[in-house]
């Protein structure tokens, strides 16, 4: 006859159907290096919270994790028993829910609720040390085109240009000899400092430039056009208040380029940009309320408000004529007739 040997840690409860999964990207997701399955997962937790956990863990990546999914597959408990345990189950360190901030660069952008799991208890450091590195995967590599392979995107620019007189070599078909054609190197057209100097003679014959004169004189009015003078400006220095006659113009023109040049202004001060806040694509969210925020400001996955024990509900005060501070309870939370019987004795009492 079969022995059957029983284990004192909980078993998670059976499903009698298929576990109904989340919308593509939600649900739950495996935290990773977790330690293998074993009888003595969760033994440190209460019944309940060890039973939900057992089922919870079992459960494949992209299954639904709400309260009232859970609720439906654990006959034993409610959707209040349920949303506990969860809240217990991350105070433990075994589950966070974050919101992920995915797409973008282009494309559509959306939040989707993910529930991270983990067998092994985490400390808060660590779930945010891994919430961290969710946001950083969640958001398009920076420098890379949707949709383009960070090779061929680095490739291109390299493919882009073509050195002077280069070949482009065409592949041949079997038996054709290689054909090459030579590529001309682009032709770059005089600098606007030279262009400067060539129309002095049109503006006034007496300051006519040959084209050997503008190429020497052309590193002087370069000068100028660096320090912020315009070829306008440049033209009306050089032919006002000219002599009756000038002898040698590229003599004058370099003479005047030196008497005249215009002073060196200081490089302003750059004022650096205002920089855009860094879009945060993984916030925590509060396992009971909902509230999303950063894992510092949510330790053990829950915002202060819910970290904060429930305030007991005292009675009404004996003294009829006054209101104690353990008085101010709402009227649900206390006797409803003694809260009135209070009211009509303070509205009896003279002002």
């Amino acid at each position: 006859m079969a022995t059957q040997h029983l284990s004192s840690a909980s078993q998670a409860p059976a499903c009698s159907r298929p576990y109904p999964m989340a919308h593509p990207g939600y649900g739950k997701r495996s935290a990773p290096d977790q330690q293998p399955r074993t009888v003595a997962d969760f033994e440190l937790l209460p019944v309940r919270e060890r039973s939900i956990a057992a089922f919870i863990d079992r459960l494949p990546d992209g299954a639904a994790m709400d309260v009232k999914g859970l609720a439906k597959q654990l006959p034993l408990y409610g959707q209040q028993a349920v949303a506990s345990a969860l809240k217990a189950l991350s105070v433990a360190g075994y589950l966070r829910r974050v919101r992920c901030l995915v797409g973008g660069e282009g494309g559509p952008v959306r939040w989707v609720f993910r529930t991270f799991w983990s067998r092994t208890a985490r400390d808060n450091e660590w779930w945010a040390a891994l919430i961290a590195d969710t946001g950083d995967r969640t958001g398009t590599r920076a420098g890379a085109r949707p949709g383009v392979p960070a090779q061929r995107a680095a490739e291109a620019p390299v493919r882009a240009g073509v050195p002077e007189s280069a070949e482009a070599v065409v592949a041949p078909a079997p038996g054709v000899p290689v054909l090459t054609a030579s590529v001309p190197a682009p032709a770059v057209g005089p600098s606007e400092a030279f262009l400067a100097l060539a129309r002095l003679g049109q503006r006034d014959a007496r300051l006519g430039l040959s084209e050997a004169d503008c190429a020497v004189l052309e590193p002087l009015a370069a000068e100028w056009l660096a320090r912020g003078a315009d070829a306008a400006r440049l033209t009306q220095a050089l032919t006002a208040g000219l002599p009756a006659s000038v002898d040698s113009p590229v003599g004058f023109v370099r003479r005047r380029l030196a008497d005249k040049m215009p002073p060196r202004l200081r490089a302003a001060a750059a004022v650096p940009e205002p920089r855009e806040a860094p879009v945060r694509r993984a916030m925590l969210e509060c396992v009971k309320c909902g509230v999303p925020g950063r894992p510092e400001a949510l330790p053990d996955g829950l915002c202060r408000p819910c970290r904060q024990p429930a305030a007991p509900v005292t009675g009404a005060s004996t003294d009829a004529g006054t209101a104690t501070a353990a008085d101010a309870g709402a009227p649900a939370d206390r006797d409803v007739k003694a809260y009135v019987a209070g009211l009509r004795e303070l509205l009896a009492l003279p002002g």
